[in-house]
């Protein structure tokens, strides 16, 4: 444990510093900044002699946070990346990128700001990286098996990891001309800059991990050859199936999905050399949507130089503490406000979306009407519509599931009533010898849980292969542990 009366002299949160508005939104580099040291070791000392640690509770990846807070107190930073890799595959994605369940279930939380614990964890491994502490991690033997990882997101990429380091010959298969999924074109820089992804891709390469970029498998190759191939497949190809909204005018010109608009930018900052992608310059944007894909438009439409941003949720606004029907260590629904949204723009609730107006087949604006609710049902309230001029509307309303891409044609793989990848409770599908992970079998869902069922699926593949496995296996598909052994 870290101090045990730190909880008590330190009682102030101090997030990390972020980058000026004026500064950031002149560029794609990333918003937050390192933490002081001394500072860090502060909040460290925060955490608390907890009888029941409930941060346990509420990350899939069980990191063993008591733990490396301890060691980062103590100023034991080599130690504290130890413990934080035996859990964790990229802790540097998660410090990131994660919206910190663990934080929500933190007991400090009960009457206290809860400890800082997804920047001490990017902090950890940001220390390990400079040290050059953290090295391509070799197998110990290596067998004749022979595994075909469909995805390279973060579930695929923790799949990989887990199972080249078992000493199996892993291929990683991406459509994309490079590797990351999401990671790599989904999420802006100015959230996570590209040189994270690069350098544990590097990693796994020294590892032995193979990378096969411009496949698309169910187009390129099927997935029939796939299994033919291999001793074993997983998909791992998320889902990106985005949820559409359709209303009068949806065929207008100007009402994009946000992987449309997100996509092709980042593509461009990335230096590719396709043209300039739709920019916001100018334009008065509407983005249809409050999470973080949401947020990340918003973020986008700043740098380009947007004249005004509005963001529209149907539903109440969430409170900025605790419901009674929300206690603590359930993570709560609360009114959040992320970099994006510190940077500009005007956030509406209780919009219900009616209609896309506009003009010689261009969108020229949203017409929405309060919501109201009815025998809690959600609807627009007659006489309420007005139209909100808009240029630019972006549909980030999330993802229904993974695309099908020939898996039920080609190999006989049946999806579930919600359109996801069936599978049972060891993460094989009804065809032998294929397995599914992360979004593409769960649904659109966290980061830490896209590398938790990463990390499972690997242990799963490696029992199927071996009749054995010493890999870890923190998740099952029905978010139970599960036991390989």
């Amino acid at each position: 444990m870290a101090d045990p009366r730190g909880f008590l002299t330190v009682t102030e949160r101090v997030p990390a510093p972020s980058r000026p508005v004026r500064v950031r939104i002149m560029d794609y580099r990333e918003v937050h900044e390192r933490q002081e040291e001394g500072v860090l070791r502060e909040q460290a000392s925060r955490c608390m002699d907890c009888g029941i640690p409930f941060c346990h509770q509420g990350c899939p990846l069980g990191n063993l946070i008591p733990e490396w807070n301890d060691l980062t107190w103590q100023g034991r930073r080599a130690e504290a990346s130890e413990r934080l890799h035996e859990t964790n595959n990229f802790p540097e994605f998660t410090g990131r990128l994660c919206p910190a369940p663990c934080e929500s279930s933190c007991v400090l939380g009960i009457n206290q700001p809860a400890v800082t614990i997804k920047e001490i964890e990017v902090s950890i491994a940001e220390q390990a990286f400079e040290d050059g502490s953290i090295v391509p991690v070799m197998a110990e033997r290596h067998t004749d098996q022979t595994i075909a990882v469909v995805g390279s997101g973060p579930t695929g990429l923790a799949v990989a990891q887990q199972l080249t380091r078992a000493g199996h010959t892993v291929a990683v298969y991406e459509r994309d001309d490079d590797i990351g999924g999401l990671l790599r074109y989904g999420i802006p820089d100015f959230k996570m800059e590209k040189r994270v992804l690069e350098r544990r891709v590097e990693q796994m390469r020294a590892e032995g991990t193979r990378f096969r970029c411009n496949i698309e498998v169910g187009h390129d190759i099927t997935w029939d050859e796939l299994r033919r191939r291999y001793d074993a497949v997983v998909v791992a190809t998320g889902a990106t199936v985005p949820r559409d909204l359709p209303l009068p005018g949806r065929e207008l010109d100007g009402v994009e999905f946000a992987m449309d608009y997100l996509v092709p930018s980042n593509r461009w900052v990335a230096g590719h050399p396709e043209p300039r992608p739709m920019s916001a310059e100018g334009l008065r944007v509407v983005v249809l949507g409050g999470g973080d894909t949401g947020s990340d438009c918003i973020g986008t439409t700043h740098r380009q130089g947007a004249v005004s941003v509005t963001s529209l949720a149907i539903g109440r606004q969430p409170p900025r503490e605790r419901s009674p029907h929300q206690p603590w260590p359930m993570s709560p629904t609360l009114f959040e406000v992320a970099s994006s949204h510190e940077e500009g723009g005007d956030r509406t609730y209780l919009a219900s979306t009616v209609e896309f107006v506009g003009e010689d087949g261009r969108v020229t604006g949203v017409m929405v009407s309060e919501t109201e609710y009815i025998d809690g049902a959600r609807r627009p309230k007659a006489g309420t519509q007005h139209v909100i001029p808009a240029d630019l509307v972006i549909l980030a309303l999330g993802f229904t599931g993974p695309e099908p891409a020939g898996l039920n044609e080609q190999a006989g793989i049946d999806f579930d009533d919600r359109g996801n990848v069936a599978r049972d409770g060891y993460y094989m599908t009804n065809t032998p010898g294929v397995f599914a992970a992360g979004d593409a079998g769960r649904g659109q869902s966290l980061i830490v849980w896209a590398i938790a069922e990463g990390r499972s699926c690997a242990a799963a593949v490696d029992k199927y292969l071996m009749g054995e496995t010493r890999l870890p296996a923190p998740v099952a598909p029905s978010d139970r542990p599960i036991d390989m052994m």
